[in-house]
This record gives structure tokens, sequence and C-alpha cells, in this order.
């Protein structure tokens, strides 16, 4: 959700990709619940982080709460922001679609806010 949240409010500012330690597939939860915001990621895919060149990244943000985090190594600026994983199966239909609906809104006002920040950094 947050590549393609990314994608959409941080065009023209940075280029947005995304990766994990356990890559998998997109959930079709993540994918409604953007497209009920008017994001399409359907086309998305899940990626493993020795996919990302590690020589393009300026910038990593976790995500990562209750799992453990992918470590990222480099001279990049570092932001943490523990989100729960929404797809945990501890929960049920109902309620992994509401935990959905409350990551992508948090997902959303960070990286607006984000994008704010970044109009003040130096390229």
């Amino acid at each position: 959700m947050a590549e393609g949240i990314g994608k959409k409010n941080l065009a023209g500012i940075a280029d947005v990709c995304s990766a994990g330690s356990q890559p998998s597939k997109v959930n079709p939860l993540a994918i409604q619940v953007l497209k009920e915001i008017g994001i399409d990621i359907s086309h998305q895919k899940s990626k493993s982080l020795d996919s990302i060149d590690k020589n393009t990244i300026d910038l990593v943000i976790t995500l990562c709460a209750e799992e453990i985090c992918p470590i990222f190594p480099g001279n990049v600026k570092r932001l943490h922001w523990p989100l729960p994983d929404p797809s945990n199966p501890k929960y049920s239909s109902d309620e992994q679609l509401k935990l959905f609906r409350k990551v992508r809104d948090d997902l959303k006002n960070r990286i607006q806010n984000l994008r704010d920040e970044m109009k003040s950094w130096k390229r």
C-alpha cells in the first residue's frame, strides 16, 4: 500500500519502490482499500530487497511493527513507521478489512507529511 500511495503522492518529488524481507503477493484487501481512494495497485508485485538497486536509494522507510524489520545497508536517511500488519491471520476477515483501511489512512497521512517535509530537503 505504501508504494501505491507514495507513487501517487510523491510524483515529481521522489521515485518510490517497495520491497520486503519475505515477499509473497499483493494482498487483495490492500488492492480493495486503495481502489476505494482511487489508487490502482493491482499491477504491483511483491518484491525482495535483493531486487532493489541499493545505490539509487536515498531514504528507507521501514513499516514493521510486530515482525522483524529488514536491514537495508548503506548511508541512507532512515525513517521507521511501526504499523501493524493488517493481514495478520489472528484477525477475522472483517477486522482485517478495518485494519487495512486504518493502515491505509495512516500511510496516506504520513506520506503527505513526508511530501511536505521533502520539499524543504536539499537535493
